[in-house]
Formats: structure tokens, sequence, C-alpha cells
């Protein structure tokens, strides 16, 4: 992928109102700080290893290192667990929220300037597009070896932190589980879907899963559905939170999301709602299992410093906060993921590697081509 085309291309969704970044691919945007930190622990520290890289010892190093990351996982998401990494690893993290598309965009635009110091993107596509192009270093063994290795870079440049799972979310007063087809490929030409369906084309998420459709049934099939399901006159939501909050108010009867936003929004209103995550356990490409992840920029002055923060991410603790409190699976073996959640080796995801979501620009291309972009 040529930079100056992923930077293209990333305006795209920048012009159609992807993003809370703002001014991604402006150098002159500050990052945003999100608090400093004094206190200084080595509990979750590492040992070093034989690994390419090695781990640093947590307290060999500076109490006062300054981490910049640009994260695609809001601050909603994963804002108290930065907060609680630098209390414990030491360090003073600073945060640029926005689309991990675009964040990524930004790193290419910056070259040797960037500033920042690690990616945490939301999916394991614009991580790939980072990796493909030189910008990220090679991580130790020792923490590749933490996860599986469908969950992580086949070259080792960038891992899995959490996983993410693409369902339909669908409204229980409207809509039988039998009624939802068995391949997500079937929602095309439909007509009992008609006006009821709902998805974000402009979100990171479900462009990578476009990106696996292609990947898995081809460039005319993918192109086919995106179609089809926009002649259905499907709704067009800003992201997965909104699509699921419209399933349940049954202004829509299902629509396209990861897993997670049903689970939050049942823990916010802490009582039973009408709706409920079908999940794709037939190796359909509609149950694409994904990884929010990390990977250390090449151009970065703290990479010890980011292999702390990402040695921290991969303890137990860090691992149960995915669990507890963003639902997603943690992937780390030993964590278990939250009880009302089949189980991550139950699922069987469609055969990908996910390396292989790193073709961004098609993927934008193409939603460019039927008018959702």
């Amino acid at each position: 992928m040529r930079r100056r085309d992923l930077i293209r291309l990333g305006g795209i969704g920048l012009v159609s109102g992807t993003s809370l970044l703002i001014g991604c691919s402006n150098a002159s945007v500050a990052p945003t700080p999100t608090f400093s930190v004094t206190e200084t622990t080595t509990a979750n520290a590492s040992p070093p290893t034989s690994a390419q890289t090695p781990v640093p010892q947590t307290s060999a190093a500076p109490s006062t290192a300054v981490l910049t990351i640009y994260s695609g996982r809001s601050r909603s998401l994963i804002g108290p667990l930065l907060d609680r990494v630098g209390q414990e690893v030491g360090l003073d993290v600073r945060v640029r929220y926005g689309d991990t598309a675009e964040l990524a965009t930004a790193i290419l635009e910056e070259g040797d300037r960037s500033p920042a110091d690690l990616s945490f993107g939301q999916d394991a596509g614009a991580l790939g597009a980072l990796a493909k192009e030189g910008r990220l270093i090679p991580l130790p063994v020792e923490l590749l070896e933490r996860v599986p290795a469908a969950f992580r870079s086949r070259q080792g440049l960038w891992i899995g932190i959490s996983g993410r799972v693409r369902t339909v979310v669908y409204n229980t007063d409207r809509v039988r589980a039998e009624e939802i087809p068995a391949s997500i490929v079937d929602f095309a030409g439909n007509g009992r879907w008609r006006g009821r369906l709902g998805w974000a084309p402009t979100n990171g998420s479900f462009q990578a899963f476009v990106t696996a459709l292609r990947r898995l049934r081809g460039e005319d099939v993918a192109r086919s559905w995106l179609e089809s399901l926009k002649a259905l006159e499907t709704r067009v939501f800003p992201n997965n939170a909104t699509i699921v909050q419209a399933t349940i108010n049954g202004e829509v009867e299902a629509g396209f999301v990861n897993h997670y936003y049903l689970m939050r929004e049942r823990a916010q209103a802490g009582r039973p709602l009408p709706a409920e995550n079908f999940f794709y356990t037939n190796g359909d490409p509609g149950g694409l299992v994904n990884v929010a992840g990390v990977g250390i920029l090449v151009t970065s002055r703290a990479q010890d410093a980011a292999l702390r923060f990402l040695d921290y991410l991969l303890t137990t603790a860090a691992q149960r906060y995915f669990a507890e409190q963003t639902f997603e699976y943690p992937l780390v073996k030993g964590v278990s993921a939250h009880p009302d959640l089949p189980p991550l080796e139950t699922l069987n995801p469609p055969a990908l590697d996910l390396s292989d979501l790193d073709d961004l620009r098609g993927t934008l291309s193409l939603l460019q081509e039927v008018g959702l972009l």
C-alpha cells in the first residue's frame, strides 16, 4: 500500500464524518493529555528473556517516562485502564484518541516526526497496514507467546490485546433467532429485512469485516452484498453503540455490530433488555473474531516505556479489565471471558489470518464505489 494512497483514503472517511478524531492529518494538532502520574510500582514487571527485543525491567526505567499513544479505542472504553497503567507502571501517558484507520494515516503522514510511540488499534487491519509500511518494531517473543498465534502478527510486529466478535444484534420482541439467515451473506436480497437493518459503514470494525468478506468470499460477493443491503434501505448509523440502542428501541430490528456493545447496554440498564446477540459459530464471515491490538513504532524514542506498557496490558489484571469492564474476550491463557458470553474456543470463526486484513485501501475504495462513503 502506498503511503499517499492510505492518506488519501483515510481522508475519505474523515470527510464522511467517520471519526471522533480532530484533524487527523494535521501534524500540528497536539495529543490529548489524559493525566500524569507520580507513583511507581514494579508489581507487574516481567523477567527478561532471550527474545529478539528484551522486555525491560520495570524497576530500572525512569518513573517519569513519557509515553504517547495513538488510540483507536475510545476514552470511555480504555481511559480507566490507561489511568491504572500510568499509576502502576510509572508512566506519564498521553493519548490522542480517534478513528483507528485515520490515526494510522496520521502516523504515516507524520513519518519520522510522529510523536506517537505506540498505536493501540481497534482492529488488526490498521495495525497490519502500519506493519506493511515498515512502521512497527519486532516485539519480544516472550510477550508474543502470551497470546495465541491466531491473534498476533505472523511477523511478530503487532499483538492482540482483547478479542471482539462480529454479531447480529436483534430485537427479541420482533425477531426470532431462527429468522437470522445461516450466513450473513444471505441477508442480501432478502425482502424480509427491507428497512429493518442497521449498519455503520464508516466504523473501523465494520470496515475490517468488509475486508474479511473480500478475503473470504471475493470482491464480487462483497460488492454485491454491500449493494444489496443498501438497496434494502439499511439504515446508516455512526457507530455500533447507536445501532444497538436503535435495536433495543425497536427503530430497527437487527444490525451488524461487535458483541460487547449490547453487554454494555445491559450493564448500564441493570435490567433485561429486548435484544440479543446472534453469534455465527459455523465458520461464516459474519462470525469474524478480530482483535484490538498494539504495535510499537520504529520512530518511538520511548520504546522501553512502550514495552513496559504492553507488558502490563498482557497481565492478568489488565486482561480481567477487558473481561469485566469492556466485555471483550481476554486473550491471555487463564483469564476467563464474562460468564454471559460463549467461550472463545467455541466460536469457530472463519478461517482467516488477521494479518490479511491489512488491505484497508481496497475496502475504503469499495465502500466509496458503492456510495457508502
